[in-house]
């Protein structure tokens, strides 16, 4: 689909630049545009030469719009395709007939003006606007092209298509596992938090359950195969992306409702002008050339710029802000969310364990020292606490002591020597299997944390609590929301403990803890019922379906390519907070919509009676130049009115 985009992309362009080409010595050769700069230039044929330049730029310009027109009227929602085509067309044929001797003028200036605009508009509106999802293809790429199949004690690479239930494959430290599966050999740190949503890398061991595009730890493990193909946990992710894509509200545009009752209005008010006029006595030719004027003068130029110039200007600066827009309706509808939304782990979290406390048993190690223990002998595990030490060691500036003898205490730790003495970093379990009471002064933080002790040989000299941190922004984040009235939800594939500590912490309006993707999905389905007005913020495979199926589906721009691709807005600095922006931004480029459509609209309310002749018995009916300086006026407010967008950050 994004390459596709990017050939519709192209191809308004070339269409645009071709027409703009055609469109100079269109305007040259008619004699509205000689008669305004007041030159005359006629040759023999000229009239038959402005018809075939006319006629190039009518089916190779105006293509776009003939083809969108036939589309709109076969999915029974005439818009903005339809008003431009019946525009066009009835401009087109007329001035045709009128070059082959039907008496009346020219209308092919207004023809080559009006495509080469409307091309315009629609080249800026896709060039502003990211591509269209990707998310399929995305998840796709979690799964590695070849697994290492375990045959007769061989291993032999084969392409993960050709595997089969009841096979055995090998996964390497750091692999990605190819598909679902139960594991027969070995031990490992699975991460899954792209997939359940799970914060802490998960320990495997024989008899477990694997999943297709987790990624193994430091251990190689073996694992039979369970699901493969469209049976896998991943396929079922992808299915459920498609259908919530597919079910997804086409809400119409407010620039294609504008249209719809334009074109109303252009038909209706056309075919009364026409047979007004051939009731009062007119003769055929006049009554035609009454009701072509209405119906171009009907669609605006300003129409096919209002919202594009509006979407330029506002995916600028929401860029400038931390915000991608990849869908420009969710983007306007944000205002109207009612309630939101939000994954733990990553989202709410920083989505991985970092150091909360540290606490000295012995007044010869101070806080520093415990970390730096602790992070050198960490620095040789695989283990994802080590890597929360270590990087409490990297913000302090600490520097490592060389380990002698290192070695994994299983499941329990790790341990070493530094200048000589033995130092070890292990859990509560080892102290328990080892009848080692934690000291007195421990002090016990309530939530789902986790507990490292250092060791000095067999005395505990100090202890380093780590959690998947809150972030700083979330509390302040969730009580503005509240404050608008919005209610705040968080769905998590965490466990109950964590989510229930993160949800009282930050006050939520509720939570449900270990959901699937499919139950997320579902939740946001019963909002949705409930006629909420639902956002989703996520940064993970197992978010993607609720991302999907959610009114506005909003990503943190850390988070998997998956995820991105699914939503409507991505928050690039994946800051909670700027979901308040993009409610506020939301509301204030609606608004900016609603007063260009005003403008490019509102003029025929005194352009299509007078075009019609509602006031010719007092010797008033409007030009077409007149017509045209109405047209040109309400472009060049509808630019500046662009132009003064503003974002309102609370």
């Amino acid at each position: 689909m994004g390459n596709n985009h990017k050939e519709m992309v192209k191809d308004f362009k070339r269409r645009f630049l071709v027409s703009l080409v055609f469109m100079v010595p269109i305007l040259i050769l008619s004699p509205m545009i000689q008669s305004f700069i007041n030159i005359e230039i006629t040759f023999y044929g000229s009239n038959y030469l402005l018809f075939f330049l006319s006629t190039i730029i009518f089916f190779y310009g105006g293509w776009p719009f003939l083809k969108g027109l036939y589309n709109e009227l076969s999915d029974k929602t005439p818009g903005m395709m339809t008003l431009i085509a019946l525009a066009i067309s009835v401009a087109y044929v007329y001035s045709s007939a009128v070059v082959f001797g039907l008496e009346g003028r020219f209308f092919f200036w207004e023809l080559a003006t009006l495509i080469v605009i409307m091309l315009l508009g629609h080249w800026i509106e896709m060039r502003s606007v990211m591509s269209a999802s990707r998310a399929l293809e995305e998840l796709a790429k979690l799964m590695p092209d070849t697994a290492h199949l375990i045959e007769d004690d061989e291993i032999v690479d084969v392409k993960i298509k050709e595997l089969e239930v009841g096979d055995q494959i090998l996964v390497r430290p750091g692999e990605k596992l190819p598909a679902d599966g139960e594991i027969v050999e070995g031990t490992s740190y699975i991460n899954e938090s792209m997939l359940t949503g799970e914060s802490e890398p998960v320990e495997k061991n024989i008899g477990d359950e694997v999943i297709g595009g987790s990624i193994n730890g430091d251990s190689s493990i073996e694992v039979e195969i369970k699901n493969a193909g469209e049976d896998s946990y991943l396929s079922q992710v992808i299915n459920l992306v498609s259908e919530a894509q597919k079910a997804k509200s086409k809400t119409q545009g407010l620039a294609d409702r504008a249209a719809l009752y334009l074109t109303i209005i252009a038909i209706s008010v056309g075919l009364i002008t026409l047979f007004s006029w051939l009731g009062a006595g007119r003769d055929l030719a006049f009554s035609i050339e009454r009701m072509a004027t209405v119906m171009v003068i009907t669609c605006p130029h300003a129409l096919g710029l209002a919202i594009p110039l509006v979407v330029a200007v506002s995916t600028t600066i929401s860029a400038q802000n931390g915000l991608l827009i990849r869908n420009r309706t969710a983007f306007e509808n944000s205002r109207k969310i009612s309630t939101i939304v939000f994954d733990k782990t990553g989202t709410l979290t920083e989505g991985e364990f970092g150091v909360s406390d540290i606490q000295s048993f012995k007044e010869n190690y101070s806080k520093e020292d415990i970390i730096k223990y602790a992070a050198s002998l960490e620095s040789n595990s695989e283990h994802p606490i080590a890597r929360g030490i270590e990087k409490e060691a990297e913000e302090k500036e600490i520097d490592y002591y060389d380990i002698k003898d290192f070695s994994n205490i299983k499941g329990k730790g790790v341990k070493g020597k530094i200048n000589g003495e033995k130092y070890l970093v292990v859990s509560p379990g080892y102290l328990e299997e080892n009848n080692m009471e934690i000291p007195k002064g421990f002090k016990q933080k309530s939530g789902p944390f986790t507990i490292t002790f250092v060791l000095e040989e067999n005395e505990i000299i100090g202890a380093i609590t780590l959690s998947d941190k809150i972030r700083e922004s979330s509390r302040e984040t969730v009580a503005k929301l509240q404050k608008k009235g919005i209610k705040v939800w968080m769905l998590t594939g965490d466990n109950e403990q964590t989510a229930k500590y993160v949800s009282d912490e930050l006050s939520l309006d509720g939570y449900l803890a270990e959901v699937l993707p499919h139950e997320k999905q579902e939740k946001i389905k019963e909002f949705k019922g409930e006629k909420e007005f639902v956002a989703m913020t996520g940064d993970g495979v197992n978010d993607a379906p609720a991302l999907a199926n959610a009114d506005v589906g909003i990503a943190i721009g850390s988070g998997t390519d998956v995820a991105a691709e699914t939503a409507d807005i991505i928050l690039v600095e994946s800051d909670p907070a700027d979901v308040l922006t993009l409610i506020e931004f939301g509301k204030a480029t609606y608004n900016k919509i609603v007063q260009n459509l005003f403008w490019a609209t509102g003029y025929n309310a005194i352009a299509i009676p007078l075009a019609a002749g509602v006031l010719a018995g007092y010797g008033i009916m409007i030009s077409p130049a007149f017509g045209a300086v109405l047209m040109s006026l309400s472009t060049v407010i509808v630019a500046i009115n662009a132009k003064l967008l503003k974002i309102n950050k609370n």
